[in-house]
């Protein structure tokens, strides 16, 4: 019996072997489907929408002078890349915004660095730019119109001013959330006020910045749309204004396809850069 014990309870770990490798290789293609379905999920609305949209045209449910169809669409894209006009229009777009938007995310972070290093200074500035933030980037096109007139400056200054309002509050916001054990040891090392701003505010403030930014270029990319259809003789929004006035829709269409692309993956870029800054972030400067 003492035989027969000792061959056979070798053999169960053996028998079991397999039963387990099935089970961890179910449950690993189970993951990878979630997976896939949870990076697939987010196309799942525009593919529908591309469907209803091809549909209804196919079959007359919208008459093409309202809405082309997706294939005219794409041929109308398609001129406007060969004759340099959509290449020429967007890089002048890119320019502006990333003009506007770079001044505005400077100013607005010395503005909110000024605010969150100082409770007296926030006293008397945040009141009056809490009023200032109410009012609508257009609700400053006729004032500027009249300082600038319809130039360039005018597009850069209201551009400017979306980026300006989310990068300072942000800024502001970040200053204030240092942890308090690391004032502490600020304190126990005697840091002066630069080396503290430097080593402990700055590092803390990342995360909350970068989430600024992100926003920032959202808000400036949709002012600088809102700018060229008010006032522009070119860009994206340039194009939208000029399909409309001569009723051509594919044109309309084919230059909001154009901006909702570039917003995105200028936006995902953007995503991208703000998970890196939090990986590279210390768990410490997390709170």
């Amino acid at each position: 019996m003492t035989e027969t014990a000792i061959t056979t309870s070798p053999e169960t770990p053996r028998a079991a072997a397999p039963r387990i490798d099935a089970a961890t290789a179910r449950a690993r293609r189970r993951l990878a489907l979630r997976a896939c379905a949870w990076h697939l999920a987010p196309w799942l609305l525009p593919a529908l929408l591309y469907l209803l949209w091809s549909v209804g045209c196919a079959r007359g449910w919208i008459a093409p002078q309202i809405l082309p169809a997706p294939q005219r669409v794409y041929e109308t894209l398609v001129d406007l890349a060969q004759s340099g006009e959509l290449a020429r229009n967007t890089l002048v777009s890119l320019q502006r915004v990333l003009l506007g938007f770079f001044g505005g995310t400077l100013l607005g972070f010395v503005i909110g660095a000024a605010l969150g290093l100082s409770r007296t200074l926030e006293a008397w500035v945040l009141p009056s730019f809490n009023a200032m933030v109410q009012i609508p980037v257009l609700g400053w096109l006729p004032f500027l119109l009249l300082l600038v007139g319809v130039g360039e400056p005018l597009k850069y200054l209201l551009i400017g001013h979306a980026a300006l309002v989310p990068v300072t509050l942000s800024t502001m916001q970040g200053f204030r959330q240092t942890p308090a054990a690391l004032d502490e040891v600020a304190r126990v090392f005697a840091y002066t006020r630069w080396q503290r701003i430097v080593r402990l505010v700055l590092p803390a403030a990342i995360p909350t910045l970068a989430t600024g930014v992100r926003l920032a270029f959202t808000k400036a990319w949709l002012a600088l749309v809102v700018v060229e259809l008010v006032a522009s003789s070119e860009g994206l929004g340039y194009l939208i204004v000029y399909g409309r006035q001569l009723f051509q829709l594919d044109l309309v269409m084919a230059s909001v396809v154009v901006v909702g692309v570039v917003g995105f993956v200028i936006n995902r870029l953007l995503d991208a850069l703000e998970k890196r800054l939090r990986r590279g972030t210390p768990s410490a400067f997390r709170g």
